[in-house]
């Protein structure tokens, strides 16, 4: 049993571990263990994977034991943790995990694997080639090996290996035998307020080293870490002979070829193979005998790279890249992958303080892939930081990558698993990244999608299952451009078009839509909202079909209009009968159904001024008639038809009239929309108007009519228009929203709110 005097003035025998089910604690409770010492631990989110190693070891699983010499805790765990405080009452010596890890290590001949990326990799390398060299060293590894090794033995020689981590200050209290520093980059902002400061943090650590530095080119390259008689650099190839180089006074060549690092290795990245050169340097200072395959039977890790899924339909992994280095290298490699059609990645920011200072670089790294969901920020036991979260992540996403698809799951696991498997489809590669409890979100999702029922189809098999189902008199289209069918004339296509010919066929679409987990849009007239450019990833029905355009008089005076039937033709057919009340309808670019969903208005008047009752399509496919008293109606909404189909409404005129009367009040309102609109493409009002003010007079003040973004415009006619010069995309409307928001917002305090929808899309993921 190793002795503990540098820190503690009675003997050690007991240790208690607050945090044990982590990286770091877990294993060096283990390590401790095998020296002799009882050690016990606890931890909330302790996983299967790291229990069955702690009890194989003899480490107990319990609370605060009445019998404690010494409790070692994770930086995580601070002052106000309840286990901390009664140990504190109960006068118990309190260490951090960093700090007795070094103590524990003292007299031993230490080699500290360091760096801001990549340590436990390296370390897990130089760990397998020592075993199967047979050089009987002990070792401390910040994780779980692939296999059933166990992350930490004491050993019977001389030697110890393990990582050394700087993110706490710890670093300060090791003084190595042999350091191996695997690169250098600047990360925990919380600890070192800037690149100078950590890089100060390394050159101490290599000052304090007895023996040989092994170090990067990357760290080498810096300024402050002067070159040493004892400093190495490596250069790692994926084929011939890995070479440890010095700065030209010493010199050593490791001899022969590695295949394994060509076999093993080079799938994970040039990097690693640069990890294995470093491990197999380490190894021959340390005494081994390096032969061609001492790599060959290397594990992995766990937490570091997982596959989680691969088959024909989809791959899922599982990375702990958590720096923007890191993510920049892991979706690099994941792009070159055979056979990747999209890669979706689902990213949670760790610690808030990291997020803050490098949300930029986060940014630019995960603009690699096609699709990215946010995870809330796991804050390591950090408090919130202004700038820190994952809402402003996002906001810089929406300014470096406007055109990226970006999607905050913030509303709990289930909301963010159904987004999830609304979008993945066969051939996506599915990566789960980030270092806080990301790995248990992906195992979550995976079972919950094996458990739920029939998979997510295939955009050919759902459309095959439709045709199925469908009657010739219905459209069924793949692939169908949406831009022509809008009325701003932008935007990709639907992956799947229908046009229903009946409330049966549209009843069919709905529920097998729905049983395979893929959503369901309704497209009216096209007007009033925006398709993005990369198209809709659902089933975009259309009530285009002439059943449901039906214009038909019911008794006293009121009428029955179908959902498809264009408000221009409702106007136009109300004056034939006679009807008056549906006048300030005429100039409004949508159908029936469209105008009840969002109860469209204009000159005054409202869509449900003239509505008696409204019958609609349910979630779970019922048919439903309510009455307007029935309904949750407000501005520029109707809740019972947010995710409900609106079939057709009974509608009351105001009064009956003569036509030429009617008629000279549509010329009216004709006459004052065309003075004060603009005719080219547009999807009408962008903004609702705040409380009491007017989104177009804001902008007009903000002196933004006229603004451009590509060919999209602030309409000098009107400024809460935005127009399509011919070739606009959905992007250039996009940042064009996004200018407005933000510079009438630094002007006028108001953050404009959009009235247009995003088809498809949610506006909280793009501004």
């Amino acid at each position: 049993m190793p002795n503990l005097p540098r820190l503690f003035s009675r003997p050690v025998r007991t240790i208690h571990c607050v945090g044990v089910g982590g990286m770091g604690l877990g294993p060096l409770a283990i390590y401790l263990a095998g020296a002799g010492y009882e050690v016990s631990g606890e931890d909330e989110a302790l996983t299967s994977g790291m229990r069955v190693q702690l009890v194989r070891a003899g480490v107990a699983v319990k609370s605060l034991p009445e019998s404690c010499d010494l409790l070692v805790h994770t930086s995580a765990a601070g002052a106000s943790h309840p286990v901390l405080q009664a140990a504190a009452r109960r006068r118990i010596s309190l260490v951090r995990r960093g700090v007795l890890l070094a103590e524990a290590t003292r007299g031993r001949k230490l080699v500290a694997v360091c760096g801001s990326h990549g340590k436990t990799t390296t370390t897990a390398m130089l760990i397998t080639v020592l075993r199967t060299t047979g050089l009987p060293a002990g070792y401390v590894l910040g994780g779980l090996f692939g296999d059933d090794t166990p992350p930490a033995a004491y050993g019977s020689g001389d030697w110890v290996v393990a990582e050394v981590d700087e993110s706490d200050g710890t670093i300060e209290a090791f003084t190595p035998e042999m350091t191996v520093a695997v690169n250098l980059d600047w990360d925990h902002p919380d600890h070192y307020r800037d690149p100078a400061a950590l890089e100060a943090a390394f050159v101490g650590l290599f000052a304090r080293t007895r023996g040989p530095v092994l170090v990067s080119d990357a760290c080498a390259g810096s300024a402050r870490v002067a070159p040493r008689a004892r400093t190495f650099g490596w250069r790692g190839t994926f084929r011939g002979e890995p070479v440890a180089e010095s700065d030209g006074r010493q010199t050593l060549r490791l001899g022969g070829t590695f295949p394994a690092i060509d076999a093993g290795v080079q799938a994970s990245g040039a990097f690693n193979a640069a990890n294995a050169t470093a491990a197999l340097a380490a190894a021959q200072l340390m005494g081994a005998e390096i032969t061609s395959y001492v790599l060959a039977g290397y594990p992995g890790v766990r937490r570091r790279q997982t596959v989680l899924k691969s088959d024909q339909g989809l791959t899922v992994i599982e990375d702990y890249a958590h720096h923007p280095a890191e993510i920049r290298a892991l979706l690099g490699s994941l792009r070159s992958r055979a056979g990747v059609q999209r890669l979706l990645v689902v990213f949670q920011p760790h610690r808030f303080s990291r997020t803050a200072q490098f949300k930029a670089d986060f940014a630019t790294a995960l603009a690699a892939a096609d699709r990215v969901y946010l995870l809330d920020v796991y804050g390591a036991g950090e408090a919130p930081l202004a700038g820190g979260r994952t809402a402003d992540l996002r906001a810089e996403l929406a300014t470096r990558a406007p055109a990226l698809p970006v999607a905050h799951a913030q509303e709990g696991d289930e909301p963010f698993f159904m987004l999830l498997d609304r979008d993945a489809r066969p051939g996506d590669l599915v990566a789960f990244v980030g270092a806080g409890d990301i790995d248990r979100k992906a195992r979550t999702w995976l079972e919950r999608r094996a458990a739920s029922g029939p998979a997510v189809l295939g955009w050919d098999e759902l459309y095959e299952d439709l045709a199925r189902q469908l009657t010739p008199a219905s459209k069924l289209r793949r692939e169908e451009p949406l831009a022509p069918k809008t009325t701003m004339r932008v935007g990709g296509a639907a992956r799947v078009y229908v046009e229903p010919a009946s409330v049966e066929e549209l009843r069919a679409v709905w529920v097998t839509a729905r049983t395979r987990r893929t959503p369901v849009l309704l497209l009216g007239r096209g007007s009033n909202l925006i398709v993005p450019d990369e198209g809709v990833d659902g089933v975009v029905v259309s009530l285009a079909h002439p059943a449901w355009s039906i214009f038909e008089a019911r008794p006293g005076g009121r009428v029955w209009a179908g959902a498809g039937l264009r408000l221009k033709n409702l106007c136009g057919l109300a004056i034939t009968a006679g009807l008056t009340g549906f006048e300030f309808l005429e100039g409004i670019p949508g159908s029936v159904g469209g105008a009840l969903r969002m109860n469209a208005g204009a000159m005054g008047g409202w869509m449900f001024d003239v509505v008696e009752e409204v019958q609609l399509l349910t979630t779970a496919g019922e048919v439903r008639t309510l009455r307007k008293e029935e309904m949750h109606v407000d501005y520029r909404h109707c809740a019972e038809l947010h995710d409900a189909v609106a079939l057709g409404a009974l509608l009351r005129p105001a009064a009956v009239s003569d036509a030429a009367a009617i008629t000279r009040q549509i010329d009216t309102y004709r006459r004052k929309r065309q003075e004060s609109q603009p005719r080219e493409p547009s999807a009408g009002c962008i903004f609702k108007n705040p409380p009491g003010n007017s989104a177009g007079r804001l902008i007009d003040q903000a002196g933004l009519k006229g603004a451009r973004v590509g060919e999209a415009e602030v309409s000098p006619v009107h400024a809460n228009f935005i127009v399509n010069g011919g070739r606009a995309t959905a992007a250039d409307v996009l940042a064009l929203v996004r200018r407005v928001r933000s510079e009438v917002k630094a002007r006028t305090g108001v953050e404009l709110q959009p009235e247009v929808l995003l088809f498809g899309r949610d506006w909280k993921d793009v501004l």
